[in-house]
């Protein structure tokens, strides 16, 4: 098999030929820019660089020849926007590791070396406080209530670094030649490699709420003002519909896998009950996939990190093919039990490595008991691409990466 028919096979449930892998085709499990460039020095790679391509969270888009080097399996198609060297510039946002980051990104350092990040209206919007390595939001739109109308919602939405700090390609959307861009290096990505094809869309109901009023705000408010709520996401539906009609227009026959994003989990289960689930956001879930389904050839994925047991059942109702990062260590998510009760209504990607305990602190011997354990289970009959569980992060000793890898490949021989 070649990597797209690898990949394509386990989401229709099948066994592949060896496991399939991605690391790096999203910013929600893929690599940080510190724990990369310890790899490639550990590796012998020094010469790749380091494109830093979400800002916010200081992810990197790994080169081709580093996928290749480790059998990925999957890319990101933001990539084929980025190929010019003038879209970047270098930076030294973490101590000891310079790395290049897009040139309309340029955070000032204050006086307590932290950094500060603007938006593209000069409002300071991000903050990365010295010894960080990660962008906090500091500018919620809505903190001080719901406007009357929302006919100014994507100007809120840009005031948060999640919507102001837009990863490829979504930082060309305002050229007027976007989507024929998009198709046209799509069709050149599926040309020059035989990997599967993914697009972030992000379409977050939960999410957004939290972003535009802030975490507490937003989980009050579902019980105290559903009918905000309501208003609010209808007006995100509008915004999040249109985006994918212009999506399966342009693309929806090349790309492979449509990625959604919404964290309704904690680490000790659901941020809200299965019923506040139910009557928020299912249905608009479901308008998205059928919608998606209906017009395209894409496989929809949801990443949604935390313990979300209670609402996997929900989430393949609503037409999710793929559930991402599948956090093994989190409340009710163990292996067994998703494997068991859920494996063949939906694709694990993720859960192949818990990065919060055993990536980061054990030994490489256990890392590789670890991987090998999971993948005895999550690999019967299909359904399951290896990834690990969110990001790479900076504390991830590189011996551990690559016993990750290696147990990946002596578990495929």
């Amino acid at each position: 098999m070649n990597s797209r028919e690898r990949i394509l096979s386990a989401i229709d449930h099948k066994e592949p030929d060896r496991v399939p892998i991605d690391i790096g085709a999203t910013p929600s499990s893929g690599i940080s820019v510190v724990a990369y460039q310890n790899l490639i020095k550990h590796t012998g790679m020094p010469h790749l660089k380091s494109y830093t391509y979400d800002v916010v969270q200081q992810v990197v888009q790994p080169e081709m020849e580093f996928l290749d080097h480790y059998g990925i399996d999957v890319v990101d198609i933001g990539r084929n926007f980025n190929q010019d060297p003038d879209y970047w510039h270098e930076l030294e946002l973490i101590e000891g590791y310079p790395a290049l980051y897009p040139k309309w990104f340029n955070p000032e350092r204050q006086k307590d070396n932290a950094w500060i990040a603007r938006n593209n209206r000069g409002e300071a919007i991000g903050r990365m406080p010295h010894g960080a390595t990660f962008f906090d939001q500091i500018v919620f739109p809505y903190l001080d209530g719901y406007p009357d109308d929302y006919s100014q919602l994507g100007e809120a939405m840009n005031r948060s670094v999640w919507g102001g700090f837009g990863f490829t390609p979504w930082d060309w959307a305002d050229r007027p030649d976007f989507w024929e861009m998009l198709r046209t290096k799509t069709l050149e990505l599926k040309e020059q490699t035989d990997k599967a094809l993914l697009l972030g869309v992000g379409c977050n109901l939960f999410e957004w709420g939290t972003f535009l009023r802030r975490m507490d705000n937003f989980l009050t408010d579902m019980f105290m003002y559903p009918d905000e709520v309501h208003r609010l996401l209808d007006a995100l539906m509008d915004k999040h519909m249109d985006l994918l009609a212009k999506v399966c227009d342009s693309v929806g026959d090349i790309v492979d896998i449509v990625k959604f994003g919404d964290d309704l989990g904690m680490n000790s289960g659901p941020f809200i009950p299965v019923e506040t689930y139910n009557e928020f956001f299912h249905h608009r879930e479901k308008q998205m996939c059928d919608y998606v389904k209906s017009n395209s050839s894409m496989k929809t994925m949801l990443h949604s990190c935390g313990g979300i047991y209670e609402i996997i059942p929900g989430l393949i109702e609503a037409g999710f093919d793929i559930l991402n990062p599948v956090q093994i260590n989190a409340a009710n998510m163990e292996p067994e039990r998703l494997k068991k009760e859920f494996g063949k209504d939906i694709t694990f990607w993720g859960g192949g490595v818990d990065t919060k305990s055993i990536l980061n602190n054990a030994t490489p011997e256990q890392v590789k008991s670890h991987v090998k354990h999971n993948l005895e289970i999550f690999m019967k009959d299909g359904g399951f691409v290896f990834n690990t569980v969110h990001n790479i992060m900076p504390d991830v000793p590189p011996e551990n990466i690559e016993a990750m890898f290696e147990a990946i490949y002596e578990f495929s021989n």
